[in-house]
């Protein structure tokens, strides 16, 4: 898989729902199954991310975007804040581009 790193950012997601996160910081890409949660998944590799709720309801998981457009499934940010697409809640919400930017 040789794919260049922003090749895929406003790229849709396919219809097996599976999508890669970027950690921009570390460079570490993690593809995100259909069946698992961004959370659990940043969880897995040992990316310590704060919750509580894991139901998008609280915003303790919210997380910078900086690349690729949420899927916002939660019910914390207003419709203007999602509309900004820069931060999401990675406890239940997915993309909607095959990568993800993440400020992590």
């Amino acid at each position: 898989m040789s794919q260049h790193m922003n090749e895929d950012v406003d790229m849709p997601v396919g219809s097996d729902g599976v999508f890669t996160v970027e950690l921009v910081k570390s460079g570490q890409r993690l593809q995100v199954p259909a069946d698992q949660t961004v959370l659990q998944v940043l969880e897995a590799a040992g990316v310590d991310v704060p919750m509580s709720c894991g139901q998008g309801i609280c915003g303790t998981c919210l997380t910078r975007v900086v690349g690729g457009v949420p899927d916002h499934r939660d019910m914390y940010l207003s419709g203007e804040e999602q509309d900004a697409n820069d931060q999401f809640t990675p406890c239940c919400s997915r993309s909607k581009t095959a990568v993800l930017m993440l400020d992590i």
